[in-house]
């Protein structure tokens, strides 16, 4: 028996979905998880045991399903769909069209599904465990991980992601330039990663940051198994609110995370709150804003670069230092900090 689960969106979105997915092997034990979701993203989940093969798919397009047309025998038996992908009716009819015997996904009217409500104002983890619950498959925060932690001793560099998908998430080049400066005045390597589009950006931070051997740009250069594997090991990940701030969250990677336009009541790191601290300056309750918009959002545009090098520092002597090693003693905390979701990480807010 096979179930097709939606998910065809951005690594971020496809992390946060992985307790969920473990939900869905719960619930249904022996049945073939298939992913509909891009094809490097769903791959790294297939090597993780999170599911049994990929569909490559993006966004809400016609699923290539065999469900769509004559029915084979391996599937005769049973038929389930599960939308983990939005609230419908768009994402409910992608799988409706795959005839399945049995649609999993919120409530959704014009769509013709009866379902759980949807809440808007739900942590994202949190909505589709629920979801899944609602079927029988326990799943919480617990199960994002990927990996355990590595020992904090083992740690090397600090990786520094100054990109995002949308100008809305994108902190301006010159701070990001100046928190690199200030890591390596600390005397800690940084390690800048991006997408291929975003080579440009991480060539300009490193111009601007006038690091010298201190800073590697490997933008444009790493797989995501490879991003995956550096994340696991980074002393720290730097992050505006991207697809990497959850992999530092699935590794048990410490991280600073700056959110701009999404709440991190919503988006931000369910596990580990000693590892995490997110910097927001929004108003909790205020009309949302579109993460996805073309500008620098306020929010974001408000965060200083003295917070940023500040909450770093705080995080970085949280962990024992290695030279030749040889442990060294951990610093004092220092943050002034605030749960924000459940299961929290700190937050600084202004």
């Amino acid at each position: 028996m096979t179930v097709l689960v939606l998910r065809a969106l951005g690594l971020g979105d496809v992390l946060t979905g992985v307790a969920a997915l473990r939900g869905v092997r719960r619930a249904l034990p022996g049945h073939r998880i298939v992913l509909a979701a891009p094809r490097p993203l769903g791959q790294l989940l297939v090597d993780h045991g999170i599911v049994d093969t990929v569909l490559p798919s993006q966004g809400l397009a016609r699923l290539p399903w065999p469900w769509a047309g004559p029915c084979r025998t391996q599937d005769a038996s049973r038929r389930i769909a599960i939308d983990l992908h939005g609230s419908g009716p768009r994402s409910h009819r992608v799988l409706q069209a795959t005839r399945p015997d049995t649609l999993i996904a919120f409530d959704s009217p014009d769509a013709g599904h009866a379902g759980p409500d949807w809440d808007d104002d739900e942590h994202e983890v949190l909505r589709w465990c629920r979801l899944v619950r609602s079927v029988g498959g326990y799943c919480g925060p617990e199960d994002l991980r990927l990996g355990p932690p590595a020992p904090d001793g083992a740690r090397a560099e600090v990786i520094v992601h100054p990109g995002a998908a949308a100008e809305a998430r994108r902190w301006p080049v010159s701070r990001w330039a100046r928190v690199v400066d200030a890591l390596v005045a600390q005397g800690h390597y940084v390690v800048l990663t991006g997408s291929e589009a975003e080579q440009d950006l991480c060539a300009r931070v490193r111009l601007e940051a006038d690091a010298g051997g201190a800073v590697r740009d490997t933008s444009g250069r790493l797989g995501l198994p490879a991003l995956a594997g550096l994340v696991s090991t980074a002393r720290l990940v730097v992050s505006g609110d991207t697809g990497i701030a959850h992999l530092a969250t699935a590794y048990g990677t410490p991280s600073v995370t700056l959110f701009g336009p999404t709440p991190p009541a919503l988006w931000g790191p369910t596990l580990d709150p000693h590892r995490h601290v997110v910097i927001w300056h929004g108003r909790r309750g205020a009309p949302r804003r579109d993460p996805n918009a073309g500008r620098l959002d306020p929010a974001l545009a408000r965060t200083a670069v003295d917070e940023v090098v500040a909450a770093c520092e705080s995080m970085l002597t949280r962990l024992p230092e290695t030279a030749n090693g040889t442990m060294t003693p951990s610093g004092p905390d220092r943050p002034s900090s605030r749960p924000a979701v459940p299961s929290p990480a700190p937050y600084a807010r202004g």
